[in-house]
């Protein structure tokens, strides 16, 4: 069901600002902490005695204190502490895991921990770039991680389930510009669209301050088994188009189980880089879009549970990209059965937006 060789994203870094982070990731219940000398700890939440969370108890220094009979546990899982004897049983240990903040983001690897190499963590710099200003936030969605990569890879659904923010009007449907779909390294799937003299949906309008008609662009990008970034530019059809207004939105999904998702999100934009006020407003945009989409997805799943089916029952043009990225990750998992040692070197996302890569796209 999970890739498990490689980095998932397991909270924001201003998250560590509490005592510990609780969290269910690839169906594993993990407690996380930021000790006072600044190191992350990763471990089962789940007491060797008897088995209740760790997160029912408390934090004691760098220490967590479980909430039934008191045994306590270091960063790195060893039992210090048994109330009532002075000896400690060898086997009242807690698995730990590997967990590595990068790019203001704390990244966990729960597969073969002699595999965990930080170098394999994805670039997503722009998140904790002061050259870029990020509005990030958080959904949990009662969904399949696969339906979110679907979601995310097929844009055109944006003229119909986001009409109000970020979809055009249905005669400019986005379905109606081709997307380039293009595949690298076996685990990366790009789709391209270029939406040349549009009207300005809500979103961008007001990231304009009010133009009307606008050149469009965006690619749509996926990382197996399920980092997503939508890139996305545009300017009014006047303007030159290395003026172009430059978003990142950061898509960064963990499975919480194989029914729901936990959805790690950023918009970051190259533009007004210091209104704090535009940061705020694109943070309350970007998080209705993605209600929408909640919305929608969790509704998919639960026909699929009812019915017990998969989607696409019928295949459409639209769904090249999606379906792509699928057969990306089958193999991934396949590969990763046959072999368990199994990693890919994941790369580069995207270029820096330059002058270059302007002309090319």
């Amino acid at each position: 069901m999970f890739v498990r060789n490689v980095w998932y994203v397991a909270a924001f870094e201003s998250e560590f600002d509490q005592p510990f982070v609780a969290r269910r990731l690839l169906n594993v219940p993990v407690l996380m902490f930021r000790t006072s000398s600044g190191r992350l700890s990763a471990m089962d939440d789940a007491c060797p005695h008897r088995l209740l969370p760790l997160s029912q108890g408390k934090r004691v220094g760098d220490e967590i204190r479980c909430g039934y009979h008191g045994m306590c546990f270091s960063a790195q899982g060893e039992c210090t502490h048994v109330p009532g004897q002075t000896n400690v049983p060898s086997a009242a240990k807690v698995k730990t895991y590997p967990l590595e903040l990068r790019h203001g983001l704390a990244w966990i690897w729960l597969g073969d921990q002699t595999l965990a190499d930080p170098d394999l963590i994805p670039d997503v710099h722009w998140n904790g770039s002061p050259d870029w200003a990020a509005s990030r936030g958080y959904h949990n969605i009662g969904a399949n991680f696969r339906l979110l990569n679907d979601n995310l890879l097929d844009l055109s659904h944006e003229t119909y389930v986001h009409e109000d923010t970020i979809g055009n009007d249905e005669e400019e449907s986005i379905a109606n510009y081709a997307a380039n779909v293009t595949v690298e390294a076996n685990c990366l799937t790009r789709a391209h669209r270029e939406m040349p003299n549009i009207d300005a949906p809500p979103f961008f309008a007001m990231s304009l301050g009010g133009a009307s008609v606008i050149n469009r662009w965006q690619s749509a990008i996926n990382l197996v088994p399920s980092i997503n970034l939508t890139i996305v530019g545009f300017h009014p059809v006047d303007q030159d188009r290395y003026g172009a207004l430059i978003g990142h939105v950061l898509h960064l999904l963990t499975p919480e189980t194989e029914t729901s998702t936990h959805y790690f999100w950023a918009f970051v934009r190259n533009y007004k880089i210091d209104d704090q006020a535009m940061t705020e407003s694109v943070q309350k945009a970007i998080a209705a879009t993605f209600d929408q989409d909640k919305v929608i997805l969790e509704i998919q799943q639960r026909q699929m549970t009812e019915r017990n089916v998969e989607v696409p029952l019928v295949a459409i043009k639209l769904d090249q990209a999606p379906i792509q990225a699928r057969r990306l990750l089958e193999q991934r998992l396949k590969d990763e059965a046959e072999n368990p040692a199994h990693v890919i070197a994941p790369p580069k996302l995207v270029p820096e937006h330059s002058f270059a890569l302007l002309e090319e796209v």
